[in-house]
């Protein structure tokens, strides 16, 4: 009788060791989408600094240096270009910590926030590394665009205008210049407001139309339209469209040609990282 119960606790330690782990889960951040083996962002990136979390300024390059600089020059131009109501429209104000602190972007997302403009392909690329993350390929940011189905548009197949926001017949260069050629560091260009009341670059997530679809794998916002993106290539690329581009291209359209330095207020960008395998511990033998 003891051989036999030993023989049958033996044999049920032995099924135990048997089984199988539990099949590692899929992982991506919540405020990320799971497209293919990579994944991507669902709102345009916002800035804080890398050290202390602090947002901010979206209306300027996000180093210290270049915020600076943009403060100096249009503190003085903006009294000469542009008519009596543009020449009267202040800057944008810098918080104060910004304004004497070393600062360091680090790119996040989420709604109902103003995006980063001002972005050159070096800073979009600091600041999704300082997230854990990195600057999207062309190719996968085009297949998120596109949506599960495949489409042109986040919204179909065919252009509709108003759906996303992108070739406003408003551009805010030629608002406050006069001409819409001129002055595309000017801080004060993403506070224009359209016919004095809709504001040319949108909050993340509040063109409600402008929407690509990935199921329960999470929707992704503004793909086409609000700001250009950055894409990883060398020779400079972004996509997508700006709110006052005329492109009627969606997901396929794309500026190259520009060195990873430039930047404008136009520009800015949202990040991707490989897709990650949570590893689950083994079930505990008993």
């Amino acid at each position: 009788m003891l051989c036999l119960v030993s023989l049958a606790a033996l044999a049920g330690r032995t099924s135990v060791h048997a089984q199988k782990p539990a099949s590692p889960a899929p992982s991506c951040p919540k405020e990320m989408a799971h497209v293919g083996d990579y994944c991507i962002d669902r709102w345009e990136a916002h800035m804080v600094d890398v050290k202390t979390g602090k947002p901010l300024s979206p209306f300027y390059a996000p180093t210290p240096a270049l915020m600076k600089k943009a403060w100096n020059v249009w503190e003085l131009d903006r009294h000469h270009v542009g008519d009596a109501a543009a020449r009267a429209m202040p800057l944008p104000p810098i918080p104060a910590w910004q304004q004497t602190a070393e600062f360091s972007p680090k790119a996040v997302s989420a709604p109902g926030r103003v995006p980063q403009g001002y972005l050159s392909q070096h800073l979009a690329m600091r600041a999704c590394e300082a997230a854990g993350k990195r600057l999207c390929t062309e190719s996968e940011w085009v297949r998120a665009c596109r949506g599960r189905q495949n489409r042109q548009f986040p919204y179909g197949a065919a252009f509709q205008r108003r759906q996303c926001n992108v070739y406003r017949f408003y551009h805010p260069a030629f608002i406050l210049h006069g001409d819409s050629s001129i002055g595309h560091r000017d801080p004060r260009l993403n506070l224009v407001k359209a016919q004095g009341k809709d504001p040319v670059l949108r909050l993340t997530a509040a063109t409600e139309t402008c929407v690509s679809d990935w199921g329960d794998e999470g929707a992704l916002y503004d793909m086409v339209g609000n700001l250009d993106e950055w894409v990883a290539d060398e020779s400079g690329v972004f996509v997508g469209g700006f709110y006052a581009r005329a492109s009627t291209k969606g997901c396929e359209s794309k500026v190259s040609g520009h060195r990873p330095s430039y930047y404008d207020y136009s520009l800015g960008t949202r990040c991707c990282r490989d897709f990650v395998v949570e590893k689950k511990k083994p079930p505990v033998s008993r």
